[in-house]
């Protein structure tokens, strides 16, 4: 059936009771998730297979999202992870050599619904005004929706306070990793030399942050969320690090935050991004909270207050560490400069420090990535040779 603005293939519903509709794409069906957006230009593939999206559904402010189509070396994870996509303009025809498949399709295939057609500054609005909502997306080629169950499925939807869903994105057994960052000509490479022993624990982890890891020294071996700090120590590393991930790091912290202090106490390096960075300043001592909105886009100033530096970084969280919480002898190094919150935090004379955004994501477009060469460093520093 043709779409018209007058029978939409696709609602929207708020828990408040708002709604959206427009022209759905995509896979069919509806999804219950948290509302948040991002304000990227580029990257929409990365961002629907970042696991760190788990539980929710992403609105796009800018509104040419689909035009370079989509290709097997973007993704960050095996398949989309984000439950489903909202776009200003419908995705046309894609125009770039890269390209192998439409969005639709692979958006379709993959099981994700997706909505055009929609005035996302509108709802980019009301998700700043009441914070990142309940919200429930249904596609249905007929136009037939059940507002009435639409929205009581959005007010029934949980929320992500509490909610442990790095055990759902982790991989299943431990693997190791090798592959390093992408350059022109010869696109990923493997690594052969020898290299740093880094244990990585994956809570969520995206490919790029290991190729940043492989590509700055490091043999990685990576090890599922649930590994204990006997786990880790008995692999003999150089040095952990503790990825990304979504959900609340309260609830993945119950189990890892035990581990971490484990770890720390083997006074080796330790590194976080993200959820890592939360759940090690948990095992520290401080307490994180929930954000109104959050923070998700390419284009988020962080001032690395210990240099003066500004850093144009990629961001993608909804909790955030409460700096206020942090003890004595644990250092604030990083503030956002739109609102102050806490970007980065290290130990007072130990190799141990994290971030909030993603140095790997390259917005700046390398602004970021001498944190995995201090990591590197921190490990040679403890008298670590690559072997």
């Amino acid at each position: 059936m043709p779409y018209s603005p007058a029978k939409p293939t696709a609602c929207l519903a708020l828990a408040d009771g708002t709604l959206f509709f427009g022209k759905g794409f995509g896979a069919t069906g509806d999804t219950v998730a948290e509302l948040c957006f991002n304000t990227a230009m580029t990257g929409y593939q990365e961002i629907m297979t970042d696991p760190s999206y788990a539980g929710q559904i992403v609105t796009f402010t800018f509104p040419h999202i689909g035009n370079t189509g989509v290709n097997a070396d973007d993704d960050e994870a095996a398949d989309p992870v984000a439950a489903g996509m909202i776009v200003k303009w419908d995705p046309t025809v894609p125009s770039n050599w890269r390209s192998t498949e439409t969005l639709a399709d692979w958006m379709q295939k993959r099981g994700r619904i997706c909505m055009g057609g929609v005035d996302t500054r509108r709802l980019t609005r009301a998700i700043r005004r009441q914070g990142a909502p309940h919200v429930a997306l249904s596609h249905r080629p007929d136009g037939q929706f059940d507002i009435a169950a639409l929205v009581a499925k959005a007010r029934a939807f949980p929320g992500l306070v509490g909610l442990d869903l790095a055990k759902d994105v982790t991989c299943a057994q431990s693997y190791v990793w090798d592959q390093q960052r992408w350059a022109w000509p010869s696109g990923y490479t493997r690594r052969v030399e020898p290299g740093f022993k880094v244990v990585a624990i994956d809570f969520g982890a995206k490919r790029n942050i290991l190729r940043c890891l492989a590509s700055a020294g490091c043999d990685v071996t990576v090890l599922p969320a649930s590994a204990t700090a006997e786990d880790v120590l008995a692999l003999r590393p150089d040095g952990v690090f503790l990825s990304n991930g979504p959900g609340d790091p309260a609830a993945t912290g119950a189990y890892a935050v035990p581990m971490i202090q484990g770890v720390m106490k083997a006074d080796i390096p330790v590194f976080g991004i993200c959820l890592g960075h939360q759940m090690l300043a948990l095992a520290l001592g401080a307490k994180t909270i929930k954000m109104n909105h959050g923070h998700h886009g390419a284009n988020h100033p962080v001032k690395d207050v210990e240099t003066g530096k500004v850093e144009i970084t990629s961001m993608n969280h909804g909790f955030t560490v409460d700096s206020q919480t942090l003890p004595a002898g644990v250092l604030e190094t990083h503030v956002s400069l739109f609102d102050g919150s806490n970007c980065g935090i290290r130990v007072a004379d130990r190799p141990i420090f994290s971030v909030q955004y993603h140095p790997e994501a390259s917005p700046g477009p390398q602004d970021s990535y001498y944190l995995f060469e201090r990591f590197a460093a921190a490990m040679a520093a403890r008298g670590a040779v690559p072997a």
